[in-house]
């Protein structure tokens, strides 16, 4: 069982990355401003349905990978930091494009939930997340990594719920400004570019 400063550390890293807005906040975010708070809370059920598929993938394949080779392991890890520093200079170089009206298709319930699921358990983000960074907070001393793994998976399953849960209720109460803010859209690309290059800079310090 992992220690409690590891597993504050393991919140703490978790945090900073859902807070960045990836495919499935941004896919969150559009259904709340297009068709309401319920429609917003769906999809987050929806979306982190599809986290249970990468906690088991997480569980089955990481513990065999830590066991098989730790070189295997750190080219992944490296795989990771790359995406990492791509995605942050992506998103400082980004340039608004004019207004984006959030007009989409009024969806049914069963078809929010589905899409969301189909978004995150395609979402590279997630992946990239239990492959590079969740098994660094691991130590086999402390118990079975699949089981570890699974507690640090349910972690971020109730981590997400609560973030992506409040970008659903302020979305959906603040429709009317994210549909026509760029100055908002701009800030917001700069900050995720930041936090994902500082996140890339942590993972190279840290060893497997």
């Amino acid at each position: 069982m992992p220690d409690i400063s590891t597993l504050a550390l393991f919140c703490a890293a978790t945090l900073g990355l859902l807070v960045v807005p990836g495919p499935a906040v941004l896919y969150i975010v559009t259904r709340s401003v297009s068709q309401g708070r319920a429609a917003g809370v769906i999809s987050v059920l929806g979306v982190h349905t599809g986290s249970l598929v990468h906690i088991a993938a997480a569980a089955l394949g990481i513990s065999a990978l830590l066991a098989a080779s730790a070189t295997a392991f750190t080219i992944v890890k490296y795989v990771g930091v790359a995406y990492l520093l791509w995605l942050g200079v992506r998103k400082l170089m980004q340039r608004d494009e004019g207004e984006q009206l959030l007009q989409l298709r009024v969806q049914s319930k069963r078809r929010l939930f589905w899409e969301g699921f189909v978004v995150n358990v395609l979402n590279p983000k997630t992946a990239i997340f239990f492959l590079t960074f969740l098994p660094l907070f691991t130590d086999p001393d402390a118990g079975p990594v699949g089981l570890q793994i699974l507690l640090f998976g349910g972690l971020w399953l109730l981590l997400g719920m609560v973030s992506d849960g409040a970008y659903a209720m302020l979305s959906s109460a603040l429709a009317g400004r994210l549909r026509g803010s760029a100055r908002a859209r701009r800030r917001l690309n700069v900050s995720s570019g930041l936090v994902y290059l500082g996140l890339a800079a942590w993972l190279t310090t840290e060893k497997a």
